[in-house]
């Protein structure tokens, strides 16, 4: 009895944070993109929920089957549509309801299948739970900033100030209208200019940073030297320095040099600040591939420089694309010393020139958001496309013992 009553409470509450998350999202979509009136009721959402929960404790007792399952769906669309469905709404809005509250079945249904229910496996009807919640939730965290930036990017300036809530797509623009901003931010603005810059220094950064940091890390992974251990320890030290303490000698330094006010001064700076965070990685990397493959190498003749171009390195292309990404982001979005070290428009990188051009009070805010997902546009297309070398390393099942 005891066991049933806590499978019960467990039901219940798992079952209202869902729904409340999902309604949540839904009705803020419906107002806010849609532009219509809210899809759920919030006045009877606990009361739906409880005999929610109540008809699929006891179906769940009484059958194990795909029926109770189907039996279930249809009693919760019947009473959802009952207690929390706005009657207001048009046939669209109802079919949205209806998808909201079979989603909302599924994962009810998901967190407590006939394994976990009959056994009372808290902990992954829990877990199973938490990761649901945790992915709509900060998703919708994640998300929702990318969309009003693309979405502000669409209007225009009256727009934007007459209607500041509307997060609709404006559909009814033609197509110059509906892109409008990004041709004045291409056109009237350098992107062009600004996006040449950044990409060159990116891909400098990159290749300096991969240069210096393979071999190195490679060398605290495998060699065995004096102070090896003390290197691999403080390979991060740097970063307990602030950028911003090291701006003010840096620039009297290029300026006393004639490097300053060119991309070549930002093309030190980067590398500098980006190698040992590469090193870090890739050390971590390469103690993780096996040795007996570099050995077998080593025995067969090949010498240390071909081991490490003929088997370390293939094996190591799900690091050497990761840290690439993540030293180009580091490259392509840094202001700080662009905007100390750059004062000539025509080497200005992306962060730089837009702040300069963008980031003011006569410039349309619809301008800075089109340059601000431009910006953002190749970083989320080179991150989707490595994304299957980002996921895991090649190495599994290089060794068969």
């Amino acid at each position: 009895m005891k066991q049933n009553i806590v499978q019960f409470i467990l039901i219940y509450i798992f079952s209202i944070i869902t729904l409340l998350f999902l309604s949540i999202i839904v009705n803020f979509v419906s107002i806010s993109i849609f532009l219509s009136e809210a899809v759920f009721s919030y006045e009877n959402i606990f009361i739906f929920v409880f005999t929610n929960s109540i008809i699929f404790f006891f179906l769940k007792k009484i059958f194990v089957n795909k029926f109770a399952e189907l039996l279930f769906i249809i009693f919760s669309i019947f009473l959802s549509y009952i207690f929390i469905f706005n009657f207001s709404l048009n046939i669209s809005n109802l079919i949205i309801f209806i998808t909201t509250i079979l989603i909302f079945n599924y994962l009810i249904m998901s967190y407590f299948d006939k394994k976990t229910f009959n056994k009372f496996f808290f902990e992954q009807s829990f877990l199973k739970f938490l990761k649901t919640t945790g992915l709509i939730f900060f998703s919708f965290i994640i998300i929702f900033p990318f969309y009003l930036m693309f979405v502000s990017s669409l209007k225009s300036q009256m727009t934007l100030m007459q209607y500041p809530t509307n997060l609709s797509i404006p559909f009814t623009f033609s197509i110059s209208d509906f892109f409008s901003s990004y041709i004045a931010v291409i056109t009237e603005y350098n992107f062009l200019t600004f996006a040449l810059n950044s990409t060159i220094v990116s891909f400098v950064t990159v290749l300096i940073s991969l240069l210096f940091s393979i071999p190195g890390a490679y060398a605290v992974a495998r060699l065995r030297f004096k102070g090896r251990t003390q290197l691999s320890s403080s390979i991060l030290l740097v970063y307990m320095v602030p950028a911003i303490v090291l701006v003010i000698p840096l620039y009297v330094i290029f300026s006393q040099l004639g490097f300053r006010n060119s991309l070549f001064s930002l093309m030190i700076v980067y590398p500098a600040t980006t190698i040992p965070v590469a090193l870090y990685m890739f050390q971590g990397y390469f103690k993780g591939i096996p040795y007996e493959l570099e050995e077998a190498g080593l025995i067969d003749g090949c010498s240390r420089i071909s081991v490490i171009l003929k088997i370390t390195l293939p094996l190591s292309i799900p690091a050497i694309l990761s840290v690439s990404l993540y030293v180009f982001m580091i490259a392509w979005n840094e202001f700080l010393f662009a905007f100390m070290f750059l004062d000539n428009q025509e080497y200005f990188t992306l962060p730089r020139g837009l702040y300069t051009q963008l980031d003011d009070q006569e410039v349309p805010r619809q301008y800075l958001m089109a340059g601000s997902v431009m910006i953002t546009l190749p970083v989320l297309f080179l991150f989707f496309l490595f994304e299957r070398y980002l996921v895991g390393g090649l190495t599994a099942g290089s060794v068969k013992g």
